[in-house]
């Protein structure tokens, strides 16, 4: 039996989830055939085979590749420090796929299949809950250090940092002026100004918001 180098054959299998994705972001899943895949990543369909059941393994596998480091770094954001710069680097972790030209007409193609494929929607609710719950957690540690507004509910406002980061992919993916690295800051500010309510204003005490500087 020969025996297979994992590093060689997680090399193989990257180099078909990056020639697939260009074509899924280009051409859309239904659209992009297994020939055009396996001429993009220059091997026979027996070959390709070898490494993907089918191609909607290959476009789970896009998202699901990418997940992994992403997945290292919210764990270690989770019990950072400073919840507050921990919060603004998750933040900016979420939005830096939103920069690059494939991942904003990526995750639009993945909602549409959301629809149609369970599997596809399940993949994409577990990515968001996880993102939700990384931001939950450091909003709760930084609303217990006095870092920001007290009054918020953390999970409603988790829901509502992921969707506004979400905001960037798909204004790329529909609005050809529309520049995610230009629009990034703005977000920021507009989180930021959401989340520190009175706790970056005048009257705040030893990290705390002063109620009677209201």
């Amino acid at each position: 039996m020969r025996t297979v180098d994992p590093a060689k054959h997680r090399a193989r299998r990257q180099h078909i989830v990056d020639a697939a994705a260009q074509l899924f972001a280009t051409k859309g899943f239904e659209r992009t055939t297994t020939a055009e895949i396996c001429r993009a990543a220059g091997m026979s369909a027996g070959n390709l085979f070898h490494y993907f059941a089918n191609k909607r393994a290959i476009f789970l596998a896009v998202f699901e590749d990418e997940d992994s480091d992403k997945a290292e770094r919210m764990a270690a954001a989770e019990v950072a420090d400073d919840p507050w710069n921990a919060l603004l680097e998750v933040i900016d972790l979420l939005a830096a796929p939103a920069l690059e030209p494939l991942a904003p007409p990526l995750v639009m193609e993945a909602m549409v299949q959301a629809y149609r494929d369970p599997e596809v929607e399940a993949a994409l609710s577990r990515g968001t809950a996880d993102e939700q719950k990384t931001v939950a957690v450091l909003l709760r540690r930084a609303a217990a250090a006095g870092l920001i507004d007290p009054e918020l509910d953390p999970d409603a406002t988790a829901s509502w940092v992921v969707t506004l980061v979400a905001s960037l992919y798909t204004g790329a993916a529909t609005d050809p002026a529309f520049r995610p690295a230009e629009q990034l800051p703005t977000l920021r500010l507009i989180l930021t100004r959401y989340l520190r309510g009175d706790a970056h204003r005048p009257g705040v005490r030893d990290g705390a918001v002063h109620r009677g500087a209201r």
